[in-house]
Order: structure tokens, then C-alpha cells, then sequence
């Protein structure tokens, strides 16, 4: 599913328009990137959660070159599935 269709999925099922669906989509997605910056966790019950991890550094290969490389440390955006969300 694409953006597209979440949008055309979230206005049928919630009986807004198409515009309004995107806007809320793109509010929500918003506030959950501002929350995430300021390393707060975002959890949605019954969903999952998001979270801010850190990787250290760590040595790396080119896989075309074999060269070690050094990848810096970094921040990664983490999702854990909540108990309602099983497939």
C-alpha cells in the first residue's frame, strides 16, 4: 500500500473527503517525526510503538572494493508491533 491508497483507504473507511484524509495523514505523520526528533516515544495502543535508537560506529566493507570503511554512529527511527497488530 502506498500513500495514495492509505488515503483512499482512510477516507472510505472514516467517511472523510480525500483532501482531509491527506491532511490528517500528513498531521499525523508530522507530529509523530516532531516527537521523535525531540526523543520522545510515540505509542499508539493496540498499534505499536515508535522509539529513537542509536547505532555506534562500527568498520564496514565496500562490497565492490573490499576497502574497510568506517560508518558513523547515527540515529535510527525503531517500530515495535503492538499485541494487536498480530498478522
Amino acid at each position: 500500500m502506498n500513500k495514495t491508497q492509505l488515503i483512499d483507504a482512510m477516507a472510505a473507511g472514516s467517511g472523510l473527503t480525500k483532501a482531509d484524509a491527506k491532511r490528517a495523514l500528513e498531521a499525523f505523520v508530522g507530529a509523530t517525526t516532531d516527537s521523535l526528533k525531540n526523543g520522545e516515544k510515540v505509542a499508539l495502543v493496540g498499534f505499536g510503538s515508535f522509539s529513537v535508537a542509536e547505532r555506534s560506529a562500527r568498520t564496514g566493507r565496500n562490497p565492490k572494493t573490499g576497502a574497510t570503511i568506517q560508518i558513523p554512529a547515527k540515529k535510527v527511527v525503531k517500530f515495535k508491533a503492538g499485541a494487536d497488530l498480530a498478522l
